[in-house]
């Protein structure tokens, strides 16, 4: 039978941390609840549900997620879940069984597979989003919230993941890294309690930082969508209106070949760009190859 272990993020939760441990219990024989700087009772509470406590004091979601995979290391399933009371613990056995079934290594609860049963406002399902495109586009995963703190990990992947994104983002990463190891990722539809105040940051703020970070990863794993396709773009875009000004110069309707000469530049700056992404991509590609002969 498989040694499960249930980490648990809290922040000045006094309120929701103790029902989440006692119903986490029924599905996980260990609970770990990273109290990152509270200054109520959270970590008092959650003593007495039953929790080991640790005590976060960098108080940064990567951090967290880290000493306590750090102290679950040898667990068979780790669970991710707030403390907040966001995410139902009943529902733990949706993100065990595919691993316990050897279909995944890794569960993402997801609340928007099926959109019309979300009881999120609309508000929150796009600003949730925000980040699906570039994280899909960044990785071979095909999520429909890679946000989601409530997920299962097969014990074996721990040591894949570095944990060096701030707040929210470190979700994404661990999705990235996961799709760069080659691991199977398998999505569960969950439910969400839209009620709380699971949110503590500028969501909007949160969001668009998340999407730049993601767009920074494209650079670096995906060039040609980065540079290769803005180039194409680019070129395509100069041609034409090069051609079409140049056109106009010789039927007589322009006296100046300005406008063509600036056409002819973003034709070859948009060539440029394209070859930057080719040459990246070409680059990414031997230097896989030569990691894989290893």
């Amino acid at each position: 039978m498989s040694h499960v272990t249930a980490i648990i993020q809290a922040y000045n939760e006094q309120i929701s941390i103790g029902s989440v441990i006692l119903s986490s219990r029924t599905y996980a024989d260990r609970i770990i609840v990273i109290d990152n700087g509270s200054n109520d009772k959270t970590s008092e509470v959650a003593e007495l549900a039953g929790a080991e406590i640790i005590h976060n004091e960098n108080k940064s979601r990567e951090a967290a997620i880290k000493a306590g995979f750090n102290a679950a290391k040898d667990s068979d399933i780790i669970i991710t879940i707030d403390g907040d009371g966001l995410h139902k613990p009943s529902e733990i056995p949706k993100l065990l069984k595919p691993i316990i079934n050897g279909e995944a290594d890794i569960v993402n609860g997801s609340r928007y597979m099926d959109t019309g049963k979300t009881n999120s406002s609309s508000y929150e399902h796009v600003k949730e989003n925000m980040p699906e495109i570039p994280t899909n586009t960044n990785t071979d995963t095909h999520v429909t919230d890679s946000q989601s703190g409530f997920r299962a990990f097969a014990g074996h992947t721990i040591p894949l993941f570095h944990f060096k994104e701030s707040n929210f983002g470190i979700e994404t990463e661990m999705l990235i890294e996961a799709s760069n190891a080659n691991l199977r990722i398998k999505e569960v539809e969950i439910s969400g309690n839209y009620n709380v105040n699971a949110i503590k940051q500028n969501p909007l703020k949160q969001s668009v930082g998340i999407f730049v970070k993601l767009l920074q990863d494209i650079e670096f794993n995906r060039p040609l969508y980065y540079f290769t396709l803005p180039g194409v773009v680019l070129i395509i875009i100069g041609l034409s209106t090069g051609l079409i000004f140049f056109s106009q110069y010789l039927a007589g309707q322009s006296h100046s070949l300005a406008a063509t000469t600036l056409s002819a530049l973003l034709t070859i700056g948009g060539g440029f760009i394209a070859f930057t992404g080719i040459l990246l991509h070409s680059m990414g590609r031997m230097i896989d190859r030569a990691m894989s002969k290893r």
